[in-house]
């Protein structure tokens, strides 16, 4: 069933828990009673592949850019993350986010001292964020636009990553730096 753009089967999602537009769900996403999913007022699109779970009080919402959020299959979203639009997120499959996580593809311009920030609208963009395949994000960790995390690679709760990630190893602090390689 079609509702609005958003596809689900009725009554799986509960009212309230997916509004706005261009929300689309694979088969068999598991979206709880409790998370947030706000679409776009302005064309974002946001799509969550097959198998994925979203779990309590995650928010997922299209606010400060024109990018999408793509989510690939098989993806897990834990309590209390949080993604922004911004300028685009693409996750890879078999993504873990932890919880408490912040993916946010945005920045505010702050050049003029003459104006709030909240009035100077958002800086460029640094390019979204993308997220490979087998990608685990530890608790608390924020992940911010220009971030490019590699298949395979751990970011370590409270890290802050702002940069790119090579497949296959481990980063962690604030900012995040390579702690070592992932065991083959």
């Amino acid at each position: 069933m079609l509702r609005g753009a958003v596809k689900v089967k009725p009554n799986m999602i509960p009212d309230g828990v997916i509004t706005g537009n261009n929300v689309t769900l694979g088969d068999h996403v598991l979206v709880a009673p409790t998370a947030r999913i706000q679409g776009s007022t302005r064309g974002t699109r946001v799509s969550i592949g097959a198998h994925s779970e979203i779990y309590d009080y995650v928010v997922i919402r299209c606010v400060g850019g024109s990018g999408d959020i793509e989510i690939g299959e098989y993806c897990y979203l834990n309590p209390g993350a949080v993604l922004y639009s911004g300028n685009g997120i693409k996750f890879g499959n078999y993504v873990l986010v932890a919880s408490g996580v912040k993916i946010m593809p945005t920045n505010h311009a702050y050049g003029r001292r003459d104006t709030p920030i909240r009035h100077q609208g958002f800086a460029n963009s640094k390019g979204g964020i993308e997220i490979e395949d087998d990608v685990w994000l530890g608790a608390n960790a924020v992940i911010l636009d220009g971030a490019r995390i590699g298949r395979g690679a751990i970011i370590a709760a409270g890290s802050v990553v702002g940069g790119t990630v090579p497949p296959y190893e481990i980063w962690g602090g604030v900012p995040a730096v390579k702690i070592r390689d992932r065991p083959e």
